[in-house]
Order: structure tokens, then C-alpha cells, then sequence
């Protein structure tokens, strides 16, 4: 029988972690739990390389707040990964301190000192999306004739229409489309939320026609297969995408050089959404968003595109003065 005053080793500790509390009791998704493990297969290859122990040898008080610093600084000076990634490996180790902290008494001071690390701030880059017309140069790229011309078709419509996460649109299955009645899709979403999007009757038209093509395929089957009838990969759809978007800049040239991902897709949508009226709060449902502040930057983006656009509109001699604050102080608060 356990002695219950002397701590769990770290390493059953952690398999604790993702057995029972993550599996088990808090119910997270497949890709948290991936994005977890890797976390920890990297902080513990990195733990073997900075202080010379197996990851089967480490206690928990090893993981010190200087430790995790110096990891968080290896992930974005060695491994090039940016802010984003950084802040969360951060959330994965913290989630597991404070899991630990209720089960291993031994090192309180430690975890709080680790648990303190803040995220790290950072510049939210300008939202990138596509014109109208070269969304809709992208959509009609793919060979018609063609069965994948017709895949990539169905697929580029669906993503715009519904604005899915490439994850979502690539997990969709035939019995989460819905044709009859009033066409949407059943998009299964971060963190187990499903929500059902709408389809404009053009999309429902194309992917009639599409499933059509599946030859009478089981709800359970992909909505969007590879030739080998498995649901496809991010990667597959990137390049299906790429590809789109090198057709069609043969007539629209300024679609060269330009970053389009997936997620650039989604963007256009959630755009195209709120240029056409939108509410902001509608577009959040349409999207996902759990937080309003995510799709409040879109509103930001309309608002940078705007004032480009009126600074054109400005004439070069109609510059105002420059208020002068007549006082010292107010001088210096104001140059702040």
C-alpha cells in the first residue's frame, strides 16, 4: 500500500495527468491532449539536455521557474517559435503544476514561484483576407470536369460560407450536412462545442451535386475524401488551396507573392460578414469565438482599412495645427 506522506514520483505523477485528469475528468479533445504531449516531450528532452537527467529521474521540484524560463527562451531562440506557441507550452506546464500542486506536497514554493511566469505579450498582426472578387476568382480555380476539381470546389465554398477552422472543415462527415429543410452544416468545433452554420443556396446546389459523387457513402464517411477515400490532412487542403490560388492569379495577379492559409479564409468570411452589415455578435456565433474580443479585431481591421482608404481621400495641403499645450507639465504628459 502507497505511503500517502511521501509524494507520487513526477513521472507517474504526469501519467496520472494525462490518463485521468485530462482524459478522464476534465474531457479535453484529442488535439489538446496532442498539443499537451509535445509540450512535455520537448521540456523533458530539454531537462535531459540542461541539467542531465532522464525524464524517468526528474522530481518536480526540478521544475523551477528559472528552468521553464530558460525552456520558454529555447522555444523561441532555437526552435524559432513565435509568441503564440510560446504562451502555449506556458499554459500546458501550468495546467499540469497546478494539477501536481493537490497531489505533491513537496515543493508548494517551487510550483507557486512557476506558476507566476507570465504569458508573454505581443503585437496582433493585421488580419489578412481577400477581396470579393479574388475570393471569388479562388473558388471558381478548380477544374470543374474533374472529380477533385469538384472536391476542391465543394470544399473552398464550404470553408468560405461557414468560415470553418481547417480542423473542423476536414472532420466534417456526410451525415453533418443538412440539405433538406433549411440547408447548414453541423461543424464540430475547439474544445467539443458544435455549432450549425447556414448554407446560401449556391453552396447547398454545389454540394448536392457533390455528394452525388460519393456514390451513396455512409453518414459516418468523410464529406470531403482524397482519392483513397480517407478524410483529408491540413496538408492536403493547403495545397489544394495553394494550387486554387496559382490558377486563379493567372487573371488576378495581385493574388501573387500574397501568405493565403485556410485560416486567411475564414478571415475573408467573418470580413465579408461584417462589411455586408453583419452584426459583430452574429459573426461570433458564425465563427465559434468563445471570447467576443477575438472577433472584435476584425471590426479593428475594417476600421485600419477605412482610414487608409480616407487618408487617400485627403488633400496634401490641408494638414491641421498641431495643438500646442500651453502648459509645461501637460507638455510633458502629453509627449508620454
Amino acid at each position: 500500500m502507497a505511503d500517502p506522506s511521501r509524494p507520487p514520483p513526477f513521472a507517474s505523477l504526469l501519467q496520472r495527468f494525462f490518463a485521468e485528469h485530462l482524459t478522464q475528468h476534465r474531457s479535453v479533445s484529442p488535439r489538446t491532449i496532442a498539443a499537451y504531449r509535445d509540450t512535455f516531450r520537448l521540456l523533458l528532452l530539454f531537462v535531459e539536455r540542461r541539467i542531465g537527467k532522464a525524464p524517468t529521474a526528474v522530481v518536480l521540484s526540478d521544475l523551477d521557474a528559472p528552468l521553464v524560463l530558460a525552456f520558454l527562451d529555447h522555444l523561441e531562440t532555437e526552435r524559432g517559435n513565435g509568441a503564440r506557441t510560446r504562451n502555449a507550452r506556458l499554459t500546458a506546464i501550468r495546467s499540469f503544476l497546478a494539477y501536481a500542486a493537490r497531489h505533491d506536497l513537496s515543493a508548494p514554493a517551487t510550483i507557486q514561484r512557476t506558476l507566476a511566469i507570465p504569458v508573454k505579450r505581443f503585437d496582433r498582426p493585421m488580419l489578412g483576407f481577400l477581396s470579393r472578387e479574388d475570393m471569388q476568382a479562388v473558388l471558381d480555380a478548380p477544374d470543374a470536369k474533374s472529380w477533385v476539381g469538384q472536391r476542391d470546389r465543394a470544399l473552398l465554398t464550404a470553408m468560405y460560407n461557414t468560415g470553418a477552422r481547417v480542423s473542423e472543415i476536414i472532420g466534417l462527415r456526410i451525415g453533418d450536412l443538412i440539405l433538406d429543410g433549411t440547408p447548414c452544416v453541423h461543424l464540430h468545433g475547439k474544445g467539443r462545442k458544435q455549432r450549425s452554420v447556414p448554407l446560401w443556396r449556391t453552396t447547398a446546389t454545389l454540394l448536392r451535386a457533390w455528394t452525388r459523387r460519393l456514390d451513396g457513402a455512409a453518414a459516418g464517411c468523410p464529406l470531403f475524401p482524397n482519392r483513397g477515400g480517407a478524410g483529408m490532412t491540413r496538408s492536403n487542403v493547403t495545397q489544394r488551396l495553394a494550387l486554387s490560388v496559382k490558377t486563379a492569379a493567372t487573371d488576378r495577379p495581385q493574388l501573387l507573392g500574397r501568405s493565403i492559409s485556410p485560416h486567411t479564409i475564414r478571415h475573408t468570411t467573418a470580413m465579408h460578414l461584417l462589411q455586408s452589415g453583419v452584426d459583430i455578435t452574429v459573426i461570433a456565433l458564425w465563427l465559434g469565438h468563445e471570447s467576443p474580443a477575438t472577433t472584435h479585431s476584425y471590426i479593428q481591421a475594417d476600421l485600419a482599412m477605412k482610414e487608409r482608404a480616407l487618408a487617400q481621400l485627403q488633400p496634401p495641403d490641408t494638414a491641421a495645427a498641431r495643438y500646442q499645450p500651453p502648459d509645461a507639465l501637460m507638455r510633458f504628459l502629453e509627449s508620454l
